[in-house]
């Protein structure tokens, strides 16, 4: 139905370690991140097979997207999956990802699925990115009390608390959980990405949520950010560096003026980052406030700490605040 009228699907999917286990039986010996690996290659071929009869029956090609994180840290390789997506939806393919377990490192993976499908919607500046989950959307309480609704939407430009209503108990929803789920959305819609989270066991509701039917939750994008920007809002595991800003520089860059990070803001580095590297900024109480792209080195940082008419550290071009 959505492909009839023309809206292009990157579908994220899991399952493919799940499927393995219950095919193979393996010797409890051996290593669990061997069998992870064991399970997960036996599995993704039955995944794919599944996923290739349903498409076939409607006369749709589907294919087979395996990636990494590291996937994202590599421009080359950034770029060349970029363009695999862009040519497999010209020829109206449909892309079925799925995170490589096979040769994924366990430092280096993601969080769950969620995470991997909002990186995947900012490399592609997605429309929109639907999360389906086994509740209704985001409740204003807990969603086994009778009493809980569900929240619409979540404008984060208007009211920035609404985490107080979301679990941090990832062990009730699975590797990540709503938290993450929350995360991911709230990240997307500072992009310009709106993002919907509802329940994957009611009928049509992806067709639903594209005709504009208020289902689940929904939360309001705002402005739409470089292609840049928006890659350094998933740069958190890719950091080589932390620069810590005063309370000055904090209100500029926080404030609605355009503002590069000067190094008479800064007052402390850490780590050894080259130019071009991507840092983490935090304030005066290590609390986070983005990342970007050093201008210079972490020696000529150092150096630079305090100092005035020096250039900046980090353009306001190469910059993402959260």
């Amino acid at each position: 139905s959505l492909n009839k009228i023309g809206v292009e699907i990157v579908l994220i999917t899991s399952g493919a370690v799940a499927t393995g286990r219950g095919i193979l039986k393996l010797n409890d010996k051996v290593d669990s991140i061997v069998q992870k690996q064991v399970f997960a290659s036996v599995g993704q071929v039955k995944l794919m097979s599944f996923y290739a009869d349903i498409f076939g029956k409607y006369g749709y090609t589907c294919a087979q997207v395996l990636v990494t994180k590291e996937d994202f840290r590599d421009r080359r390789h950034y770029l060349n999956m970029k363009n695999c997506f862009e040519n497999l939806l010209q020829d109206n393919v449909i892309p079925v990802v799925n995170e490589n377990d096979v040769i994924a490192i366990t430092e280096l993976i993601f969080t769950d699925n969620d995470e991997l499908a909002g990186l995947i919607a900012s490399q592609l500046n997605a429309d929109a990115v639907i999360i389906l989950t086994s509740v209704d959307g985001v409740f204003d309480g807990n969603p086994n009390n009778p009493k809980s609704q569900v929240i619409s939407e979540i404008d984060f430009a208007k009211y920035s608390l609404f985490e107080k209503y979301i679990t941090a108990d990832k062990s009730a929803f699975g590797r990540g959980g709503m938290y993450t789920k929350f995360g991911i959305a709230k990240k997307l819609a500072t992009q310009g990405i709106a993002t919907h989270i509802v329940n994957g066991k009611k009928q049509n509701v992806i067709v639903d949520v594209i005709r504009g039917k208020f289902v689940g939750t929904k939360f309001i994008s705002n402005r739409k950010l470089s292609a840049i920007k928006r890659c350094l809002a998933y740069s958190e595991s890719f950091s080589k560096g932390v620069v810590y800003v005063n309370k000055c520089a904090e209100d500029i860059l926080l404030s609605k003026k355009v503002a590069s990070l000067l190094p008479v803001g800064v007052v402390m580095v850490k780590g050894e980052f080259e130019k071009g590297d991507v840092i983490e900024i935090r304030n005066e109480e290590k609390k986070k406030l983005g990342f970007g792209i050093t201008q210079y080195d972490s020696k000529k940082a150092t150096d630079s700490i305090g100092k005035k008419r020096v250039r900046a550290l980090i353009h306001y071009d190469y910059m993402f605040l959260e």
